[in-house]
């Protein structure tokens, strides 16, 4: 095409597929999906059998692997922005929904800390399950990754299910199950995606 043919329309047009294209093959490899996916998974697996049949009141100390892992998260997203030749709009926007969630998450824990034990156990999983789906939801709309979307509005779903679960023990279950569909099956489909992104 000569560049006499070559008119603003189709300038814009041709920009616009090329933010499309850098939209579509966002360096989103699925990894932080399923290294949180697993970890919540077994945590919130190992805090049901200590619950359930050990009975033991430290249950709940399972979730100090969590912050090894937020230490180890913190060292690879520096070393993974110092690597990345260019900053997406959609990386940057994408962060700040995670950051988000992080500072929601650490308020969460404060507010718990307040509640009596039957407030505890009646309200935690109802509450971290719709908290779980905000992120991933976003990230799914963000993203355009309907997987994401879907497993978001799934953590809802399993929400409002566990309010109906009147033995609270059961209600953990529901947290593996959330990572399950909402993070660790997308964060595979990202994976794959990506993989053949790269190809």
């Amino acid at each position: 095409m000569s560049e006499e043919n070559f008119d603003p329309r189709q300038s814009l047009l041709l920009i616009e597929s090329m933010i499309n294209r850098s939209r579509d093959k966002f360096a989103e490899d699925g990894f932080m999906y399923l290294l949180w996916g697993w970890v919540v998974f077994i945590c919130s697996l190992s805090q049901f059998i200590l619950l359930h049949f050990y009975k033991s009141p430290y249950h709940y100390v399972v979730w100090l692997v969590s912050w090894v892992v937020v230490v180890y998260q913190v060292i690879y997203l520096r070393k993974k922005n110092r690597n990345e030749k260019v900053r997406t709009y959609t990386s940057y926007i994408l962060g700040y929904v995670w950051l988000t969630f992080v500072i929601v998450i650490f308020l969460l824990t404060f507010i718990i800390g307040q509640l009596t034990t039957s407030e505890y156990y009646t309200h935690i999983n109802p509450i971290l399950l719709t908290i779980y789906g905000m992120p991933i939801f976003l990230s799914g709309i963000i993203l355009r990754f309907k997987p994401l979307i879907l497993g978001g509005i799934g953590c809802w779903i399993l929400s409002v299910g566990s309010m109906l679960i009147t033995n609270y023990d059961y209600q953990f279950l529901l947290i593996p199950l959330a990572m399950i569909i909402a993070w660790i099956i997308p964060g595979y489909m990202l994976r794959a995606r990506y993989k053949l992104q790269s190809l």
